[in-house]
């Protein structure tokens, strides 16, 4: 009893990481990459001056942004079917934690410093910080991976060749 216990616990979490791994994957590279290089909805409603995540995805009206969100999201619920069928709860899990992860990296920044051992703890799992979040926002070259830091590389390496493949300026 006890082992079945164990082994649908490490079953779910392992679910709910391969969903935080894969959601982030194809939210980076499908999404979020190329709408800095090819589009320019996504920098207007997330990177505008003078936007705080707080007021645009919390308070605002317009349903742009929520479109926004829900294209950032959308990779994340690609998956949800196939985990589902392995572990429900390990789905519902990992659609939490990236949900928390979300509004703590866009708002806690304001007036909350991520403490250092959370810190230190984020960095060993390569997970993003509000901090290091908030260096996305103020340069959108830079802090790529919503969830994960080891996709920020990559993800300039994307940027660049999609940028020298694009007419348009990368913003």
């Amino acid at each position: 009893m006890l082992d079945n216990m164990i082994s649908s616990g490490l079953l779910a979490l392992m679910v709910a990481f391969l969903l935080l791994l894969l959601g982030d994957f194809l939210s980076t590279f499908f999404y979020h990459v190329p709408e800095h290089v090819f589009g320019k909805f996504h920098t207007l409603i997330h990177h505008g001056k003078n936007r705080n995540f707080f007021h645009y995805a919390v308070l605002t009206k317009n349903p742009l942004v929520l479109f926004d969100g829900i294209l950032g999201a959308l990779p994340y619920f690609v998956f949800t079917p196939w985990f589902w069928q392995i572990s429900p709860i390990g789905t519902i899990l990992g659609l939490i934690l990236g949900e928390f992860h979300v509004v703590w990296r866009h708002v806690f920044v304001l007036e909350y410093p991520t403490p250092n051992i959370v810190q230190k703890i984020c960095r060993f799992f390569f997970i993003t910080t509000p901090e290091i979040h908030s260096q996305h926002h103020q340069n959108a070259m830079v802090a790529y991976g919503d969830i994960f830091t080891f996709f920020d590389q990559p993800a300039r390496a994307w940027l660049k060749f999609l940028g020298s493949v694009s007419s348009r300026t990368i913003r």
